[in-house]
Parts: C-alpha cells; structure tokens; sequence
C-alpha cells in the first residue's frame, strides 16, 4: 500500500476548463448588453485587408450616424498619420466595405458622403452570403446597425435609363477636360486615372478652360514636376487644379482709334493752284466745268 503525503502542496486548479487547447489564444467571452458593434468574420478575418484597415472598418462602424470620418478627422483621432488611413480607406473601397462620393449640398457646398457597409458589395453582383455555421451551433441573426440604414437611404441608387431612353447630349466643354484627363497617361504611365476620378476632376478642368487657358498649357501643368513616390494621381492632380487656377483672362481693350491722314495735293484744272483732295479736279474757288462763268466767256 502506498503512503499519503499529508504535507504535499495540492495542485493549483486551472482557471480554464478541461480539454482547452495548450497553446494559442484563449477566449473569456463577456456577453454585451449595451454599447457594441457586431462585425463579421468576413471583415475581422480578411485575408487581404491590413490590419490597418480591419481596425479602420471597425471604428467606423461603430460611429453614429453622421460622424465626421475624413483623413484630417481620423488622423487626429488616430496615430497612424494621413498617408496611412488614406491607403487603409482605399483598401476598403476596393473591397466593397466603403463607398466615398463628392456631392453638393442645398447651400451649393461639395461635401464628401461615406458611406459604410457591413457586408461587402461586389462589383456588378449581389453580397456574398456568409459561411455557414459550424455544425451544432444555432445561427444567430446580426441586427442592422442604425448607422447602416441611414446610410443605406441616403445612398439609395438612381434608376438607370432603359435602351430606349436616349443619352442626354454631351457638354462640348466636359468632353474636352475628360479627353484632356485621359490623355494625361500619355506624358507619364502613372497617371492612370480612373473612370470615377476622370468625372470628379473634370470640372476643374472646365474652370481652367473657361478662363482662357490653353489646353495644352493646362496638360503640362498637371503632368509636369510630378513626385518621386506619386501614390495617388487623383489627389496629386485635384490639389494642382485647386491651387494653381490661373486668374480670367481681362477683357482687350477697344483699338484706339488712328488719326485721319490728309489728303493729297492736286493741281486746280481750272485755276492751277495747289490744293488738297483725294482726287484730281477743281478747287473751291473754281466753278465746275461747264458753269455759269464758263457760258458767259463762250
């Protein structure tokens, strides 16, 4: 029979419960009752996003409606800096979790709208469904933020014309900035706009051409002098529009007028004596050929 050790130290009992994995995370789950955000494994586990952008998607999900979420704004929050949360915003739209426009208010202001998505969109195609569930657990249906749904109202989607409907005409002024933007990938490859970036700078162009610039001064001062590490053409060239509009061209003066030169000397036919005229003839003091004096000395 084995002796008892009564004086041994028991065994310190483990805070998790048996058959939890040795190493790796561990997860104490506390349930929520109030002030949460739930988010999918689509955004939490994307094997694409960086997590710069992970986090970035999850803080603006979790705003109220109508938060500020520009660059200067998430930069002061955040210490990443600007470049950074400009990159991770971009990530996100390319992946269909944020949607930014430049609209104009009732005051005539353009303003950014963001649009945020807890569910990507796909290009040309409806959302993904999520995975399904692992077998034995219930699925539990995610509530649809209230920020989501304004968003979802503001942005609802205009109605594209059928076949039949005819385009409206084109603005000669717009299609030569938009032809002028396309054609700036010819002076350097990385100015590769986009479809959407072309429509949004188009009328800083027109402004330009609308104040007598010429159009292919307008080409060199967008394309010239361009960054080592140009990252984002779109910003580079709106900047440049904003801040280098030349004034309007002034009106030209009226030509002043020239002064009338006199007319030539002529000989009188009659009197011979010297006079002014445009063209040869009689002066002042001599009738007419065949007058009055002429019949009285016949």
């Amino acid at each position: 029979m084995a002796l008892e050790h009564p004086s041994a130290r028991p065994r310190a009992a483990s805070r998790h419960r048996t058959g939890t994995a040795p190493s790796g995370v561990i997860h104490v789950n506390v349930r929520h009752a109030d002030q949460y955000t739930v988010v999918g494994n689509h955004l939490a586990q994307h094997r694409v996003l960086s997590l710069v952008a992970i986090g970035l998607a999850l803080h603006i999900q979790s705003l109220p409606a109508g938060a500020r979420v520009g660059i200067k704004a998430l930069a002061e929050r955040f210490p990443e800096g600007e470049v950074r949360i400009a990159t991770a915003l971009r990530e996100l739209e390319a992946h269909g979790y944020l949607e930014r426009s430049r609209v104009r208010t009732e005051h005539g202001r353009l303003v950014t709208r963001t649009v945020s998505y807890n569910r990507p969109r796909t290009p040309g195609g409806p959302v993904p469904d999520p995975p399904p569930p692992p077998p034995g657990r219930v699925p539990v249906p995610e509530p649809e933020p209230v920020a989501e749904a304004v968003a979802q109202a503001v942005a609802a989607p205009v109605a594209e014309p059928g076949p039949a409907a005819e385009a409206p005409p084109a603005d000669p002024a717009r299609q030569e900035a938009v032809d002028l933007l396309a054609r700036l990938r010819a002076d350097d490859p990385r100015l590769l706009l986009a479809e959407r970036d072309v429509r949004q700078l188009a009328p800083g162009v027109t402004a330009w051409l609308d104040r007598g610039a010429d159009p292919e001064a307008v080409r060199h001062a967008l394309s010239g002098n361009l960054p080592a590490d140009l990252r984002s053409p779109a910003a580079v060239i709106g900047y440049r529009l904003r801040a280098g509009i030349p004034p309007r061209m002034p009106t030209a003066p009226a030509p002043a007028p020239q002064a009338r030169r006199p007319d030539p000397f002529q000989t009188c036919d009659g009197c011979e004596r010297a006079f002014r005229a445009p063209a040869p003839g009689r002066c002042r003091d001599c009738p007419p050929p065949g007058g009055p004096t002429a019949a009285n000395a016949a």
